[in-house]
């Protein structure tokens, strides 16, 4: 039935003259890097000055640990457009960066033996950026810095205006447009979770880990096995950054976050923000006149909740996201598996964007029911399963009620893929929709290619250790990047924005009027109920 009526709608859209627009929908990247010495240790210096503000830059700026750099793409229809900006960003990025410094190509971080090694990221005196500092130290109280410096890449999806009218009568959707956009983005939320777990085979590039990574997160797990000198894993792994070293944690896992409206969504999200935990309170929050985490509540603010997949909205200034969603509903899809690709010198190139992009507009398109707590946590299950042993030609996973594996669901998904390219190449040069998925079904067939079989068929074949993996692979970016500098213009753009973005950081540290505690008070007492 619900394939069926997948294709129905694929019909529906295919009558239209919309058809073309469906390879309109923006797409964006969020890429994090760690900056590492060339000899591979995580760097100790400060974020690099001619990069700009950290706080303000509309591009460049910070994750957790201020070695950690984030590089922001702006939304375009083209996934040529975002590679070329991120590959501009990296371009001036080595620009800047000390000629002994690189980033790091791997998601599973190197270069640290204690947690006290990793800075926390800094962003001047403004309230705002005191703020976002003391959020991530409450983050090292509350889970150690090592799991904060992993690195991933975030694929940013909305559907062009132009095209939701349509999209709404084909999906049989009778509330005003904004209402029906937002439950059809949760529609396309659930099918994510419910189907996520195929990105992780396809993309995990983190299968092992170096051993003071993992002594940092409590040591070396009794299931692990040693793939490389100092290097621990799972021989059939695809992701460990999605498994229980990586994002995943105990005091979360019981959480259940409903995607099954913004509704509910926005009040379960508001619930854990606003419910105090003993464990978090044993920290305490302001300790002899020095903060320690923003508050000892389940989460601290909503993006302590850490979920492969989240619906946004642009934030005004001092706005919490969940009244920005509340007040103006979902104006993007955030997913948030994606491994970097020690390979590419991006971590990610355009014909990934399109399979990405080809699998949400099956996860909107494919029907998708509510999805209550014991399937959340069915879907849970799987995404760990392939995280922890994608590769093993003998997993399983639970769908519908019964297991299936995972060749034969991930097929099943692939044949409806399958239909939609025509739709997506249809107003393009080629077929680089089905290209994209042609690629992606040979990992199917041959998991050997998949990038978690190649780092390890790589490590025994090389005899070489992860952490010497990952500092040979960023030492052959580096030169990739370092020998293609900038042409002028866009040098001197990127410059004037980072001027920009210093002043715009002085403005605010200038306008503040009252004091942290006060900012901190007003923060939090607007509450959910306020929109």
């Amino acid at each position: 039935m619900n394939s069926s009526l997948f294709h129905q709608r694929l019909a529906d859209l295919g009558d239209s003259a919309s058809a073309g627009l469906l390879s309109q929908s923006l797409k964006g990247l969020e890429k994090e890097s760690l900056r590492v010495t060339r000899q591979g240790r995580i760097a100790q210096t400060a974020h690099p000055p001619c990069l700009g503000s950290a706080l303000t830059h509309p591009y460049i700026t910070t994750d957790y640990a201020e070695a950690l750099l984030e590089f922001i793409t702006p939304p375009t229809p083209a996934a040529e457009a975002a590679i070329t900006f991120l590959d501009e960003i990296h371009r001036f990025v080595y620009h800047c960066l000390d000629p002994e410094e690189l980033l790091l190509a791997t998601s599973m971080p190197i270069g640290f033996e204690r947690d006290e090694d990793i800075p926390i990221a800094r962003y001047g005196s403004s309230n705002i950026g005191r703020m976002k500092h003391i959020y991530r130290l409450g983050l090292a109280y509350r889970y150690g810095r090592a799991m904060q410096a992993i690195a991933g890449i975030h694929f940013n999806f909305s559907v062009v205006p132009e095209l939701w009218p349509r999209l709404v009568r084909i999906l049989g959707l009778t509330q005003p447009l904004p209402e029906a956009r937002d439950d059809a983005y949760f529609a396309l939320i659930r099918n994510i979770q419910r189907h996520g777990w195929l990105l992780l085979y396809l993309f995990g590039a983190s299968p092992v880990a170096d051993r003071r990574f993992l002594q940092c997160r409590g040591g070396i797990p009794d299931d692990f096995v040693k793939l490389a000198p100092d290097s621990y894993g799972l021989p059939h792994a695809t992701s460990l950054r999605m498994s229980e070293v990586g994002y995943r944690n105990p005091t979360q896992a019981g959480l259940f976050i409903s995607t099954n409206s913004l509704e509910e969504y926005v009040a379960s999200l508001c619930q854990a923000i606003e419910t105090p935990y003993p464990r978090y309170q044993s920290i305490g929050v302001k300790v002899d006149g020095r903060y320690r985490q923003l508050n000892a509540n389940l989460l601290q603010i909503e993006n302590e909740y850490y979920s492969p997949v989240r619906p946004k909205q642009i934030t005004e200034r001092g706005e919490k996201p969940t009244l920005a969603l509340k007040r103006r509903g979902v104006r993007y899809v955030e997913i948030r598996s994606v491994d970097l690709n020690p390979y590419l010198p991006l971590g990610i190139d355009a014909r990934q964007i399109r399979f990405l992009e080809l699998f949400l507009w099956h996860c909107l398109l494919y029907p998708s029911p509510p999805l209550p707590r014991s399937q959340s946590r069915t879907s849970q299950a799987n995404l760990v399963a392939v995280a922890e042993r994608g590769r093993d030609p003998k997993l399983t996973l639970r769908r519908n009620g019964t297991r299936i594996t995972l060749r034969d669901w991930a097929a099943l998904l692939f044949e409806e893929m399958e239909s939609l390219c025509p739709l997506l190449d249809a107003s393009l040069e080629g077929t680089p929709y089905r290209d994209s998925l042609q690629a992606q079904q040979q990992k199917l067939a041959n998991p050997d290619l998949t990038p978690s079989a190649r780092i390890l068929h790589d490590l025994d074949r090389e005899g070489i250790s992860f952490h010497d993996f990952a500092l040979r692979w960023s030492e052959s970016h580096a030169a990739h990047f370092r020998r293609r500098p900038l042409d002028r213009e866009r040098l001197v753009w990127f410059e004037r924005l980072a001027r920009e973005s210093v002043q715009r950081q002085k403005r605010l540290e200038a306008e503040d009027r009252i004091g942290f505690d006060e900012f901190l008070r007003r923060y939090f007492s607007e509450t959910c109920k306020a929109a």
